[in-house]
């Protein structure tokens, strides 16, 4: 019997995109001993992205959809995927054509090779704006020096997992979903390789500043409490210095001299007032966190979905 494979992309209004995508993955997969199939997950779309994936099922036994009732995110979009994959091992991959499909049999010959995770690390390209260099690598700097995990720089979500790896990602209940912590979190046997990413030519990036900084605080609040004990060490380093005032105060009143800085007091005032803000943004997002974990809602909502059992 021939090994399965499902190949997971979420796509986001990538109407223009998905034909193409689709026959590039054909072209590199048809030759494979693998038995395949292409589960595209529709998070949302304004566009004609749903109709174009529902015109093409007409005419490819290899394509299944589901649909989301809104925009629920990408790791929302990967877990859906996940949750109904039935086969020997998933590949997932992103739609804008930027994780290069020829990488395809790279993955499962590392598989062959007796790998359970095979992660693929983007190069860094000169062509990224510089911004986007300096806060990609702030971001892992960050998320390794806060957390028990230790991710690439240049980590992507276009990866393998084998069937008992996926069995474990299916079993978390976690509202705030971060899967590129969560698969270096469950172990297995895994490998990184390289890849250079493709210029998009058609539609626009819909990760914006806002939903890269939103996962950057996704990813290190679910993997680390250390935020907390920094605000906690911040709070006592400055109870401290403080201390160091009262000496002075005592100073100038026995001996009748007056408390001059008004400005240097309203600096500090300030400055206090903003350090309190943060450390009180810090227990609020982990407070929030458990907020809506403890209602129960569930992660994404499907609307419309095609999954014909044949792999």
């Amino acid at each position: 019997m021939r090994k399965t494979v499902s190949i997971i992309v979420p796509v986001y209004n990538e109407q223009e995109n998905i034909h193409i995508l689709l026959q590039e993955i054909h072209s590199y997969m048809k030759p494979l001993p693998y038995q395949y199939q292409i589960v595209l997950v529709d998070d949302g779309s304004t566009d004609g992205t749903l109709a174009q994936i529902q015109l093409l099922t007409q005419g490819d036994t290899t394509l299944r959809y589901l649909s989301f009732s809104k925009n629920f995110g990408h790791q929302a979009a990967l877990k859906a995927g996940l949750d109904v994959c039935q086969t020997d091992c998933c590949i997932s991959m992103d739609g804008d054509m930027q994780h290069p499909p020829e990488l395809l049999p790279v993955l499962l010959q590392h598989r062959e090779q007796g790998n359970d995770v095979v992660y693929t690390i983007r190069e860094e390209s000169t062509n990224l704006p510089y911004v986007k260099r300096v806060t990609s690598n702030l971001f892992y700097d960050l998320l390794n020096g806060l957390s028990s995990i230790e991710l690439d720089r240049g980590s992507a979500d276009f990866r393998l997992l084998d069937k008992k790896v996926v069995q474990q990602l299916k079993q978390l209940q976690e509202y705030d979903i971060f899967f590129r912590g969560l698969v270096k979190w469950v172990g297995f046997r895994q490998i990184g390789i390289t890849y250079q990413s493709r210029e998009r030519t058609r539609g626009t990036s819909k990760y914006t500043l806002k939903k890269m900084i939103r996962l950057a605080l996704q990813g290190i609040t679910s993997f680390s409490i250390k935020p907390l004990y920094i605000a906690t060490y911040l709070g006592f380093v400055f109870s401290l210095l403080a201390l160091a005032f009262v000496p002075y105060v005592l100073y100038s009143y026995y001996f009748g001299k007056a408390v001059s800085g008004w400005t240097s007091t309203i600096i500090t005032i300030a400055f206090f007032g903003g350090l309190q803000l943060m450390i009180l943004g810090i227990i609020g997002i982990y407070l929030g966190k458990l907020f809506m974990q403890s209602k129960g809602r569930p992660l994404y909502i499907v609307q419309q979905a095609y999954l014909p059992n044949e792999a």
